[in-house]
């Protein structure tokens, strides 16, 4: 970076102590964006860097809970309302241990240029609770999205923020907090999406971040003339994300040799097929099992570790923020891995990107590879201001158009002598775009 940026970048540091996952997503950007800033003064004068990296407002609250036995618990709830350039903040809910303010920025900053780049009118936000679901009973659930919402219900609406789902927020939950919303404001509107199609849903949006991650991948083999069809596939993860780029994997011809979760990963030699799937469904979704259990039943083999030492030909990260580090991205290049598709957010830490670039393999940013599920959230609102509902086709082919949308431009603005850097292509074309947006509407 230019020494302008550097001291920026210190400046940064400075205000947001503590906090890492912020400062590296933020770094990241900054290191493409930076040329385009030096060279087109209206950015520079307008002070555009210190402004999209400062929230509008962050809203901090407790969130008290009954639990079964009676007991009075209290967890920390937050609202980041980053950036509203392009319409409505949007972005999801995590109820998850590791959630803090850090994660929530980092999370926040980085869907702001994620929205931009699925051409969608909205804005960028994230929020969510230390609240762990796992373990927890359907009543302390409710009992705790009733608690959380009444404090959020004073900052969201269809018109100002719209949250959905992330991780430990599924449909159980987005019906929780979705039933108080209404209880407390007397609409049903589309201020929460990702609910379940017969009371306001989309169709496609439980499928939407795994399939359009696959869609990207596909869009990236096929610049080197290549396609998922009989590729090896290894995926972390084993949620709702995971489970549907398997399934896409799967129908397009490819076979998924991993899943994981936080105890470790599966390695099926010959392949998940649609009815292994089903029983993974089932394990994760319903009974809220460990992944062990699929290789007890399906007699292959368990491993307590990350899965990057399997061999394959394209690997999805679809678990969390920096799972892969640079041992793993060096692994992952040695073993034959040409094409990484990130389907969590941010889950390759700095120098494994580096390995990556340094290698010259395709891998797309998760800003980009995963902006399905934003994308048909985005779609799920256009249904409910017009009090429609689109078929499960409809809606996937949006979503297709979408992610192929999302590759071109990726490839215009990123495109360099004999590589394309799809970080670079993602994050200089959705900064304009944001950019102008905040120009055009002056200092705000």
């Amino acid at each position: 970076m230019s020494s302008a940026v550097d001291t920026l970048m210190n400046e940064i540091i400075k205000k947001n102590p503590n906090q890492p996952e912020f400062l590296q997503a933020v770094q990241e950007v900054l290191e493409d964006i930076s040329p385009i800033i030096k060279s087109d003064i209206k950015y520079k004068d307008a002070n555009l860097i210190e402004r999209i990296v400062e929230p509008e407002r962050v809203f901090i609250f407790r969130v008290p809970w009954l639990d079964d036995n009676g007991k009075l618990n209290v967890n920390r709830g937050y609202r980041v309302q980053f950036n509203s350039a392009l319409g409505p903040y949007k972005g999801g809910l995590r109820f998850h241990p590791t959630v803090n303010l850090s994660v929530l920025k980092f999370l926040g900053f980085e869907q702001i240029f994620k929205n931009a780049l699925t051409g969608l009118p909205i804005g960028g936000g994230k929020g969510g609770s230390d609240f762990d679901p796992r373990g927890k009973s359907n009543n302390e659930v409710m009992s705790f999205c009733q608690s959380f919402m009444i404090e959020l219900s004073k900052y969201i609406g269809y018109s100002t923020d719209v949250p959905a789902g992330d991780i430990g927020v599924g449909s159980r939950e987005i019906g929780f907090l979705f039933g108080q919303y209404k209880r407390l404001k007397n609409v049903f509107d589309g201020t929460l999406t990702g609910k379940k199609i017969n009371w306001g849903g989309s169709q496609a949006r439980t499928e939407a971040t795994g399939y359009g991650t696959v869609y990207f991948a596909e869009h990236m083999l096929n610049t080197r003339g290549e396609s998922i069809k009989n590729k090896n596939v290894v995926i972390s993860g084993s949620g709702n994300v995971a489970q549907y780029a398997c399934k896409k994997v799967i129908e397009l011809g490819g076979k998924v040799v991993t899943l994981s979760d936080s105890s470790g990963y599966i390695y099926d030699q010959n392949g998940i097929d649609l009815e292994k799937l089903d029983f993974i469904l089932q394990l994760k979704n319903v009974r809220r099992g460990r992944i062990k259990e699929y290789a007890d039943k399906f007699n292959c083999s368990f491993h307590e570790e990350k899965p990057w030492k399997v061999p394959c030909d394209v690997a999805l990260p679809c678990a969390t923020q920096n799972e892969i580090n640079q041992s793993d991205a060096e692994q992952l290049v040695k073993n034959g891995c040409f094409c990484v598709s990130e389907g969590a957010n941010m889950p390759c830490d700095a120098d494994a990107i580096s390995t990556f670039k340094m290698a010259k393999i395709l891998h797309a940013p998760g800003k980009a590879s995963n902006a399905g599920g934003v994308a048909t959230s985005g779609l799920e609102m256009s249904q409910n201001s017009l009090r429609l509902s689109w078929s499960f086709d409809e809606v996937d082919i949006k979503l297709q158009n979408i992610m192929k949308n999302i590759h071109t431009t990726c490839v215009e603005y990123g495109k360099e002598k004999d590589y394309i850097n799809y970080f670079k292509g993602a994050n200089i074309s959705s900064f304009i775009k944001v950019a102008d947006g905040m120009l055009d509407q002056g200092s705000v």
